[in-house]
């Protein structure tokens, strides 16, 4: 049980409990849904603490309940039956150990929004079809991930390549620690390989970018002038149907000052999209600012110089 009690200390789980407790009480209250965004504010933060409490509470009974299988296989004078009691006594030790390295990687995701959900743009690169390919086969691999590990994915905007795959894409993920698990991914990720778009079989190297920035809460101010935003609706792309193709209902927003770009056709709305399309621009902002403080950081911290 001493793993138990370090990630008791770690996360604190008995202050967690209480903030949790403090939260669904908020939940059950009858004006709950009267203020909206208030109430989303509440059901993330508690999902954040139940991503915690709830492996916690796993790996607590299972290995409560190896040590119950070891005891009693120790005494039962049954061979067979000693075997069986070790070998579920040995998965619920594996189970454990997957819970604790789980609850481990956790543990480093301590930044300020490693907590949030997180908007991923994916950009093709120079290399025209082969590119563009290799951004649709990397946004397969995060919708894969994200289905493996609980993450919900919503495609806000989407341009499809001229043969194939995807020229850029920007989508969300919504989950506890989906910024703290995917920011690592930001970066050119390159491909090397014969190119099944060259009939001359040569080897290609194509790159693509992906962009991840977290989504901020409502309560974090940022400053958007009006007068240094362009917005221009158009139509939605898609597959088409009664709706999607035949009203303006995407929004493209270009903040003038710093030329960072959002949109979304995610909605049929008009105002839900152009509300999605703020809240991501508003995100993209607050991450230019972070990045502008860190740099300002570094030529303070940089290198010093061989002692």
């Amino acid at each position: 049980m001493t793993i138990c009690r370090k990630c008791e200390v770690i996360f604190d789980i008995a202050g967690r409990q209480n903030i949790l407790a403090d939260l669904e009480k908020e939940a059950a209250a009858p004006d709950f849904w009267n203020d909206q965004n208030k109430a989303k504010d509440n059901i993330a933060r508690s999902n954040a603490q139940r991503a915690v409490l709830k492996p916690f509470a796993a790996l607590n009974t299972a290995l409560q309940d190896a040590s119950l299988l070891l005891e009693l296989g120790a005494t039962e004078t049954d061979q067979s039956q000693r075997d069986h009691a070790l070998q579920e006594a040995a998965a619920s030790l594996d189970s454990a150990e997957k819970l604790f390295k789980q609850l481990e990687i956790q543990s480093l995701l301590g930044g300020e929004l490693d907590a949030s959900n997180a908007y991923l743009t994916l950009h093709a690169g120079a290399g025209g079809t082969e590119s563009c390919d290799w951004a649709d086969m990397l946004f397969r691999m995060y919708r894969m991930y994200c289905d493996d590990h609980g993450f919900e994915i919503e495609v806000m905007d989407q341009a499809p390549g001229d043969e194939a795959g995807i020229r850029n894409v920007t989508f969300a993920v919504n989950g506890p620690y989906a910024y703290g698990y995917m920011k690592a991914e930001r970066g050119v990720h390159r491909l090397v390989r014969i190119s099944p778009f060259d009939a001359n079989k040569r080897r290609h190297t194509t790159f693509a970018s992906l962009d991840v920035v977290a989504e901020i809460a409502d309560d974090i101010e940022i400053e958007i002038l009006d007068s240094d935003l362009r917005i221009d609706t158009y139509r939605a792309s898609g597959k088409g149907g009664q709706h999607i193709n035949k009203t303006d209902s995407a929004i493209r927003i270009t903040h003038l000052p710093t030329g960072v770009v959002v949109a979304c056709q995610a909605e049929r709305s008009q105002h839900k999209n152009r509300s999605k399309a703020f809240k991501m621009l508003k995100a993209k902002l607050y991450e230019m600012k972070m990045d502008e403080k860190r740099k300002d950081l570094e030529k303070f911290y940089g290198p010093k110089g061989e002692i």
